[in-house]
């Protein structure tokens, strides 16, 4: 998936920084905000293809923040994580319109397979 973009959302800094650097070593072009706030900012300046995003942040939800993304942009695939998961978060999510929900802590294979498929699955609306 050459020429990727990828937007991670996420208040913990460490764990955004950190996932944004091993992407990057996979030659994915990743950027991290730390806030929801900071994320909307900036999503017209990063034009993402996909968007990884927390579900509970300090200053915003992550279902507020993915009702915004999908408001500006229906294409861009956005996976949710987190480390407060419950059933129903997840099926709302999914209604917004995320690809997917994943439970924190996530091994990087299973992220990257969730990742190429959310591309797979934009390129193939594109066409």
């Amino acid at each position: 998936m050459e020429g990727m973009k990828l937007l991670i959302i996420d208040d913990e800094v460490e764990f955004a920084a950190t996932l944004c650097q091993r992407l990057r070593l996979r030659s994915i072009d990743a950027v991290d905000a730390h806030s929801g706030g900071t994320g909307l900012a900036i999503l017209a300046e990063v034009n993402p293809d996909i968007v990884i995003l927390d579900l509970k942040m300090h200053d915003m939800s992550g279902l507020d923040v993915l009702a915004e993304i999908k408001a500006y942009d229906a294409s861009i695939e956005v996976i949710m994580l987190t480390g407060h998961g419950s059933v129903r978060a997840g099926l709302e999510a999914r209604e917004k319109g995320a690809f997917a929900y994943i439970i924190k802590p996530v091994d990087l294979p299973d992220l990257l397979i969730k990742i190429y498929a959310a591309a797979e699955k934009q390129n193939e609306a594109t066409k």
